[in-house]
């Protein structure tokens, strides 16, 4: 993998780093612009944050009431936003050629792309492993070990990150048939049946 910090993303998908379309490939039915996708990734943050928040609170974890907690929230949103930039890298680590790493931060949004094709199951692999790192595993961590609490915190947050990455992996799921391969092209994802059917 050879990473690329390309800055900020201008919000046109032909600047995109893109290879050739692939014969028979099919576009996921999915949000048709970067804004498209910024509103329904955050809407869908704010429900998954809201949820785990509401778990949280019937399990004990958080006492609003005490002014520690405000403080720990605090240092859990710092922490956070140190991991913004890691979450991105292990999206690139599954890549295997060039990736290219952009900020849309007016959008809500930082995104890595690349121009490789890759298995259904690499590409739910690709997406998941950021929110499983610096999401999931501190919620459980902070869940069963109270003492954790920012830990928990920072897993709300970091869980409530990946909305846009559930959202790609929901579309391969209900969209890919097995064997289909992936790819990016411009802003847009798309499948295709490699020859034999083999991933």
């Amino acid at each position: 993998m050879k990473l690329h910090y390309m800055g900020k993303y201008n919000l046109d998908p032909d600047s995109l780093p893109h290879g050739d379309h692939m014969p028979g490939a099919v576009q996921f039915k999915e949000a048709g612009s970067s804004g498209e996708l910024g509103v329904l990734a955050n809407v869908l943050c704010i429900v998954i944050m809201v949820i785990l928040v509401a778990l949280s609170l019937i399990c004990g974890r958080f006492d609003f009431s005490f002014k520690s907690d405000w403080r720990k929230i605090s240092e859990a949103c710092l922490v956070f936003l140190i991991t913004l930039f890691p979450h991105e890298l292990l999206h690139a680590v599954c890549f295997r050629r060039d990736v290219y790493l952009y900020t849309n931060l007016m959008q809500g949004m930082l995104f890595v792309v690349g121009p490789e094709t890759m298995s259904k199951s690499r590409f739910i692999f690709m997406s998941l492993l950021p929110n499983l790192v610096f999401g999931l595993i501190p919620y459980l961590a902070g869940m069963i070990f109270p003492d954790l609490k920012m830990l928990l915190m920072v897993g709300i947050l970091g869980i409530g990150a990946g909305a846009g990455d559930y959202y790609n992996v929901f579309n391969a799921v209900t969209q890919m048939p097995r064997g289909a391969r992936t790819y990016l092209y411009k802003f847009h994802s798309y499948w295709y049946m490699p020859e034999g059917g083999k991933e």
